[in-house]
């Protein structure tokens, strides 16, 4: 049936329903009013449909839906005694989660179920044992910061509409250029959404440097433009390569040595190789904190090779940046205060919610002279206030979250010394893990002598011990780590990620970044890997 006007909007009261626009319909009423309660009983007690709240009709749903969040979500769901997901194949899930869209709306115990649901088959990215991506966690303060900004609903783009987000984004970027080292913060930054997007701006600044020219004429005519980084990088550079219409045939990938980092000789080797193509190099990325390894390329050399060929130096340290905030860490990342530009994502390492993603730049303006269209109906320039504080116009986007309030409230809570004892701790927790398993059987790094907090290492069960001799070696100890992931999933133990790098066969890569772990479920963690691989 239709919704019709008369059933946009029912309120149920014992026996009682109001429809909008209409009286109450009492159950002595005359034939007429029944067949009028028939049709508004196919709505059920349906949702108000005007999208504001009201106090006798959300209050009520609010603080349920609270409560179960808060028991469900945040406390059980961070606990170790529960499963870090309950399994279930995509045609299962199809068929026991309620994802169907109708006609009437439901009722609040439906959206209630709903909720439980939905946190039920959901993966706990904030249990202990989730140490799968790189990033993990739930920040209490981070999260009440996540709520306030979702119950706020701002969009940053204008002073007068996002006043307090504005100014508190250009103190959180000056604090975090600072602490990259830029003379007393000065420069410029963004948040963006997510370190891709981070990527594809240095890119899009980059290529403004060499050539002014290209925001009005594009890439018509002019020599081909290069840009260089490691073959261990993310991804998203040759993506964001390739959707700035640049090409990923134009990002030449540098060798890394055995540990992930960039190798400089070859780097020099392919900027001569561009130039002698007639090609016009104009960037490097380097990474400080590699997807897999976790390495750190060689930021001071790179910074070097950089200025003597006139290249913009960016480093991608959307999973390394959080390091700085560490006095006893931070050296790893020596030379980044050299770089054009950077990539920091505080949701992963300092664990703010996602997503928290910062461009930072050690030069004033050019954002805005790249990407500013100057829209007049939304950055006038006579306003009655100061409006260089409209910094909506040199983001790409239009609307966009306050995702800096989340990460400022954690700041505030938990101060900096806070975020380096945090940092500290999970440095700490890496070195343990490392030492549990050099010291038992089965277990061999891949990397050594890891420097962050990504550990990668193949487990040997004891059926393959001592054979790798063997001519099939490498086959067989290939297929362990997809089938002890697909127990550890369908378990719900714990979750953690496999890859294949560089042909070697398939390995575990356990990420830390919770400093709410202990040695103790360090401990944990190793034997149950034990108990996934033990028969395999």
């Amino acid at each position: 049936m239709p919704a019709t006007d008369e059933v946009q909007e029912v309120f149920s009261d014992e026996d009682v329903h109001y429809v909008a626009g209409g009286s109450p319909i009492h159950s002595d009423d005359d034939a007429a009013a029944e067949d009028k309660c028939a049709r508004v009983a196919l709505a059920k007690p349906s949702i108000a449909f005007k999208n504001v709240p009201s106090r006798e009709l959300h209050e009520d749903f609010f603080r349920k839906s609270i409560e179960v969040i808060i028991k469900e979500a945040v406390f059980k769901s961070t606990s170790t005694s529960g499963k870090v997901l309950e399994w279930h194949h995509p045609h299962e899930l199809l068929k026991i989660f309620d994802f169907e869209l109708k006609t009437h709306g439901s009722t609040h115990e439906d959206l209630l179920r709903l909720i439980r649901d939905t946190i039920q088959y959901s993966v706990k990215t904030a249990h202990p044992y989730f140490v799968n991506q790189l990033f993990s966690s739930l920040d209490p303060y981070g999260l009440i910061g996540q709520w306030l900004t979702d119950a706020l609903n701002p969009s940053v783009y204008t002073y007068e509409v996002s006043p307090v987000f504005t100014l508190m984004e250009e103190v959180v970027l000056r604090e975090m250029r600072e602490i990259v080292g830029y003379p007393n913060g000065n420069g410029d930054g963004i948040f963006c959404p997510g370190g891709s997007m981070a990527n594809a701006y240095a890119i899009s600044c980059a290529r403004y440097a060499v050539n002014p020219d290209i925001k009005k004429s594009g890439l018509n005519g002019g020599a081909r433009l290069v840009l260089f980084t490691s073959e261990d990088a993310h991804y998203s550079i040759k993506k964001m390569a390739s959707f700035l219409g640049i090409g990923t045939d134009n990002v030449y990938l540098i060798k890394t040595d055995k540990v992930g980092k960039m190798d400089t000789s070859h780097l020099v080797e392919e900027i001569e190789r561009a130039l002698r193509e007639g090609a016009k190099p104009f960037m490097v990325s380097a990474t400080a904190g590699t997807t897999v390894y976790g390495a750190f390329d060689p930021l001071e050399k790179i910074a070097d090779i950089c200025q003597a060929y006139g290249l913009w130096f960016h480093v991608d340290a959307a999973w390394g940046g959080g390091v700085l905030m560490s006095s006893k860490h931070r050296h790893i990342l020596n030379g980044i205060h050299r770089a054009d530009s950077v990539t920091w994502n505080p949701h992963k390492l300092l664990t703010a919610p996602q997503q928290c993603s910062t461009f930072l730049l050690r030069h004033e303006g050019i954002l805005s002279e790249v990407h500013s269209t100057n829209a007049s109906y939304l950055f006038q320039k006579d306003k009655f206030y100061d409006t260089r504080y409209d910094i909506g116009d040199k983001h790409v986007q239009c609307g966009r979250r306050a995702d800096v309030l989340k990460f400022w409230f954690m700041w505030k809570a938990k101060g900096s010394d806070g975020f380096e004892r945090h940092v500290d701790k999970v440095f700490d927790n890496a070195r343990y893990f490392t030492k549990v398993i050099r010291e038992r059987a089965g277990f061999r790094m891949v990397v050594d002598n890891p420097e962050f907090t990504n550990l990668c290492f193949w487990y040997i069960p004891p059926g393959l011990r001592g054979a790798d001799s063997e001519s099939n070696f490498h086959e067989r100890l290939h297929e362990v780590a997809p089938k002890m992931k697909e127990r550890m999933m369908k378990k719900g133990s714990m979750m953690v990620t496999y890859q294949t790098i560089k042909g070697l066969p398939n390995f575990f890569r356990i990420v830390f970044q919770n400093s709410g772990l202990e040695y103790s479920d360090m401990v944990h963690l190793v034997e149950e890997l034990e108990s996934l691989g033990c028969d395999l």
